[in-house]
């Protein structure tokens, strides 16, 4: 059984030959962006410009807007329709049912925040479908990031891959065990349970493994750790760093200036 515990895609493409803590500066920046920058369409055009193209050099498009459909367009739809209904601002109300209403400047508003959503979990996920954890815990590491902090982050990022593979392995072995999992509904809702409590002691357990085994590793040891797999930092992401640091500083001062 194939089973993923990462979101990551193995792709020889342009962003995935990016140095991880680029890739992190180049996610913050895309939402700093479009939270900060003070002109209205700002969100709208970093899809555009930004995120369809980087979807497309990191060869990742399919994966991408499968994720959109799936997550990201209704939630950010969701937030939009309650932003729309419930923000209480202006008075050229465009559509009316029962005592909801939607005003011209409401509706706007409603736009413009879920573009943001959208833009920051479109980052988010085209990082973690060129970044592999591995790779971001060792460059953090290596530059003085404390591997506490480094191994938080990393389990943070496997969390959901980790127990999605964990379930399906649960929901095939009690299927193999005769578990109705594919009929009405009623009977699928009834065995959820079965399902859930080897799934939350799973966990537990896999936590206590994973302390033990980072432990033999001496993983709280204060000598410098060295690493067989250098992560490359060329000069090139250096000067890109350093862009998007200009470009993050630029937007914040300029939305500070205007305010």
């Amino acid at each position: 059984m194939h089973e993923r515990l990462s979101f990551h895609i193995k792709r020889d493409s342009f962003l995935h030959r990016l140095n991880p803590l680029t890739k992190l500066v180049l996610t913050l920046a895309l939402i700093l962006l479009a939270f900060t920058f003070p002109w209205y369409w700002m969100p709208h055009l970093l899809v555009l410009i930004a995120i369809i193209p980087l979807s497309l050099l990191g060869k990742v498009f399919r994966e991408f807007w499968l994720t959109a459909l799936q997550l990201i367009l209704p939630a950010a739809g969701f937030l939009f329709l309650m932003q729309a209904f419930f923000q209480p601002i202006g008075t050229d109300i465009i559509f009316k049912f029962y005592f909801l209403d939607i005003t011209t400047e409401s509706l706007m508003f409603a736009f413009k925040n879920a573009m943001r959503v959208f833009v920051m979990v479109s980052a988010f996920t085209l990082f973690l479908l060129t970044t592999h954890p591995s790779e971001l815990m060792s460059d953090l590491t290596r530059r003085g990031l404390p591997g506490q902090f480094a191994y938080v982050i990393i389990s943070t990022l496997q969390i959901i891959p980790q127990m999605q593979a964990k379930a399906q392995t649960i929901i095939a072995a009690q299927r193999s065990r005769g578990l109705d999992t594919e009929s009405t509904f009623f009977k699928r809702a009834g065995s959820v349970l079965p399902l859930v409590g080897p799934l939350v002691f799973g966990s537990l357990v896999e936590v206590e493994e994973r302390a033990i085994a980072i432990e033999a590793r001496g993983f709280t040891s204060k000598h410098i750790k060295t690493s067989l797999h250098e992560i490359p930092d060329p000069e090139f992401d250096k000067i890109l760093r350093w862009l998007l640091f200009a470009l993050i500083v630029f937007s914040i001062g300029l939305n500070l200036w205007l305010s």
